[in-house]
């Protein structure tokens, strides 16, 4: 009965975007951001303790600021996320704004499998849909299933709107891996939590966990890997630099290469990290154990 709620209440504010339009939708994210951060204030301890720990030397004031404006991007990104359904092909193509996107065009002339590796930031649902047409080919995407299978079945539609297939986390690393040596484009974000027993790497600042599946899938498939960003703009549009990221000169160990591949990655990401802090989910327990 609770998914069914809660599903409701989801697919109402859906509805109430489209009423309201999405640009006056974005401008209710502050309010949004104010509820669920000092009325109901969910994961904001979670929140507040990742900021504190990747950034130290920060006053408890400057972590608050951040931390309220990290609610207010996931905020927008909700809503945004919420208006797919309504939302019109041309507007979804517009709202990425691609510097270099000869580096993944190209990547299609070679007849090669892709893995577009990207993070929550920004967001990450806009950038698979809106780079999958400008590019005029589907991504597979590699998914997290939510606590709400309803919810779930929501986004997943969603992500499917334009042909882009769902592949759910779990079951998809041999259906990614037959994508990718079929030389289809796969989109994934790596920046989750990994394993406890699996390699850790300094990661702001922190002993860190990783995801090990993109390195692992690109070295038994020959897949390339494309680092991909989404990095909101002040007219809510989003700009990426696309970037190869390189698996050459790797350590003779199958799992030094496949740390050093995830060291890279995230070399990337935190230097993005700390230029925009608040466009990344530090809602998770990313730092766990």
């Amino acid at each position: 009965m609770k998914n069914e709620i809660e599903y409701i209440i989801f697919l109402g504010f859906s509805y109430l975007t489209k009423i309201l339009g999405l640009n006056f939708s974005r401008k209710l994210s502050t309010l949004l951001a104010a509820f669920f951060y000092f009325l109901i204030p969910i994961r904001k301890k979670v929140t507040i303790d990742n900021l504190k720990g990747a950034f130290p030397n920060y006053s408890e004031k400057k972590i608050h600021k951040i931390a309220f404006a990290t609610y207010r991007s996931f905020a927008i990104t909700l809503i945004e996320t919420l208006y797919v359904p309504h939302i019109t092909k041309e507007k979804m193509i517009n709202s990425l704004k691609c510097v270099n996107i000869d580096v993944v065009s190209k990547k299609k002339a070679e007849s090669k499998g892709v893995i577009i590796l990207t993070a929550h930031f920004g967001n990450w649902e806009y950038l698979a849909a809106s780079l999958a047409l400008q590019l005029n080919i589907p991504f597979y995407l590699m998914i997290k299933p939510q606590r709400n299978t309803y919810v779930t079945d929501f986004l997943n539609k969603t992500r499917a709107k334009w042909g882009n297939p769902v592949i759910p986390l779990g079951v998809s690393i041999r259906k990614i891996y037959s994508a990718l040596k079929e030389n289809k484009f796969v989109a994934m974000a790596a920046d989750q939590r990994g394993n406890p027993d699996g390699p850790r790497i300094n990661f702001m600042g922190r002993s860190s966990s990783v995801y090990e599946g993109p390195a692992v899938l690109a070295l038994k498939s020959g897949a390339d890997i494309v680092l991909s960003f989404s990095i909101r703009q002040p007219d809510y549009s989003y700009k990426v630099v696309f970037s190869e990221l390189k698996i050459e000169d790797l350590p003779d160990s199958e799992d030094e290469k496949i740390k050093e591949i995830c060291r890279r990655y995230l070399a990337n990401l935190e230097e993005l990290i700390r230029r925009y802090p608040e466009q990344w989910l530090w809602m998770h327990k990313r730092w766990k154990y």
